[in-house]
């Protein structure tokens, strides 16, 4: 492809054929958001293992929980890390570029996942403070990922696959999700197997073995090494010629990095056309031209992303309590603390496999056919429908008999989630802005969705209490809706 042909650098990156530099720049971006959802979700198994360590009454008829102010602390504090993280390494990215953050980000993440595994102490008071200061940098280094990875992404790929790459990236969230219920499944199984218990109606606090205190820092340390093994490979990425030449105005180099990289025959001089064209209509993000052009597009993709988050990570973090309150996971009292973790792990396995997973994948199949807008759409809808299916008969889905369809249809919500909202939020935000503030607008619509996150983690537990199951699930079921409203209300922006 030549200049001659296209007279821009743009054109010819948005033309190019799919390459093998594309799928690397999937898996290695992909590695990221692995270790992202591996560590933001692998905390909801582990919790119920920690209250039995820690927190354990003598003479209790019922194993050890965790207190509900530390329970909501520990699985939400990586989201308040996150949310900033998002924000910081958003505006870094616009600033400093894209590779230049990319590897800090990265490291942030291997260390504190060390570090949270770690954690120190032994009295439950000190391994809880520095287990929460160890994630609260974890979620931050993971908050970096969310906008760079998706904006590195969306300006390698061409247009043609663009919306399959990008969501290639996030679907790595799915396998992540996946991995955490594996590693947990293996870990507690060969403990279990080594060092055996009786339950705990038969055997009390003897029930929980000195070792377990090794499980659930085995579990979070293992979420270190799909990002220390591709450390190398993101370090080794060249800028994307997008920034390169629009943002940090040096054409030449753009020209360079990506005929090397995409065997593409591109000049600097297609490379300064763009600058030309671009320089002359360039506005801050505090600007009323940025207001006027792109107002409606973040408030769409930061308010979806924000309603998303409160019911998505609602049911991953609390599904366990969900599932155990129907009666499809026994009670905790005729369990062992490792066998508890394996029939929680198993049941988030389960759910991975038969509707996360796949979710994540029919978007990548279908997202450049179908469109971004109709996949949102449909997603919202479907989640609402679902989530009233299971708020309004709720004691039905309770009754032995009918467990197993609550848990289908409960399945049916994280597929459409998945194959919907939680996908293409991630997708639109790398598109729909300019060069120069395409990582920062990302970071503030991500961030949204974690202030989201932040009110599910901290506020589900509480609202079903207070109100009930059914009435919460009506609640989430409600906020689907909500996110449909606003979606449909900004359609024409988006």
């Amino acid at each position: 492809m030549t200049n001659e042909e296209h007279g821009s650098i743009l054109k010819a990156l948005d033309a190019a054929k799919t390459q093998w530099y594309h799928v690397k720049a999937v898996v290695v971006s992909g590695m990221g958001f692995f270790t992202d959802s591996y560590d933001l979700f692998v905390i909801s198994l582990i919790t119920k293992l920690l209250g039995r360590i820690y927190y354990q009454v003598p003479g209790s008829s019922s194993p050890g929980s965790l207190p509900d102010g530390i329970s909501a602390a520990v699985s939400g504090v990586a989201f308040a890390g996150t949310f900033l993280g998002q924000i910081f390494f958003g505006c870094l990215g616009d600033k400093l570029g894209r590779k230049r953050v990319y590897g800090l980000t990265l490291l942030i993440m291997t260390i504190c996942s060390i570090c949270s595994g770690l954690s120190l102490g032994n009295d439950p008071k000190t391994v809880m403070v520095t287990l929460c200061f160890f994630r609260f940098w974890l979620g931050f280094g993971i908050g970096g990922d969310y906008p760079l990875s998706a904006t590195i992404m969306s300006e390698y790929a061409n247009k043609r696959t663009r919306g399959a790459f990008v969501a290639g990236v996030f679907s790595m969230q799915g396998v992540g999700i996946l991995a955490a219920g594996g590693v947990s499944l293996l870990v507690s199984a060969l403990f279990e197997r080594k060092y055996p218990s009786r339950a705990y109606v038969l055997d009390g606090a003897a029930s929980t073995v000195p070792q377990a205190d090794y499980v659930w820092r085995i579990i979070l340390m293992v979420g270190a090494l799909p990002a220390l093994l591709t450390y190398y490979w993101r370090m080794k990425m060249p800028e994307t010629a997008r920034y390169t030449a629009l943002v940090a105005k040096n054409a030449d180099k753009a020209a360079s990095d990506m005929t090397k990289v995409l065997n593409v025959d591109i000049e600097a001089s297609s490379a300064k056309h763009d600058q030309a064209r671009v320089s002359s209509d360039e506005f801050g993000l505090f600007s009323k031209e940025f207001l006027c052009r792109h107002g409606l597009h973040l408030f769409g993709t930061a308010s979806t992303w924000f309603l998303l988050d409160i019911a998505f990570y609602s049911q991953n973090l609390f599904q366990k309590d969900i599932f155990t309150t129907i009666g499809w996971l026994p009670p905790a009292k005729v369990m062992n603390a490792l066998q508890e973790l394996y029939m929680i792990a198993r049941a988030q396995t389960i759910i991975a496999c038969c509707s996360t997973v796949p979710g994540y994948f029919f978007t990548v199949a279908l997202i450049d056919r179908i469109g971004r807008y109709w996949i949102q759409i449909i997603g919202f809808a479907m989640m609402t429908v679902f989530m009233f299916v299971l708020a309004i008969p709720y004691h039905h889905w309770t009754l032995p008999a009918n467990r197993i369809g609550f848990v289908v249809f409960y399945s049916f919500t994280f597929f459409f989630s998945n194959f919907g909202p939680n996908a293409t939020t991630f997708i639109v935000p790398a598109e729909i802005f300019p060069a120069r503030l395409r990582s920062t607008c990302h970071g503030i619509s991500a961030a949204s969705g974690k202030a989201g996150a932040m009110v599910g983690s901290f506020g589900f537990a509480a609202l079903v209490k207070a109100l009930g199951m059914s009435r919460t699930l009506y609640i989430m079921g409600g906020i689907n809706l909500a996110g449909r409203k606003i979606l449909l209300l900004n359609s024409k922006s988006l």
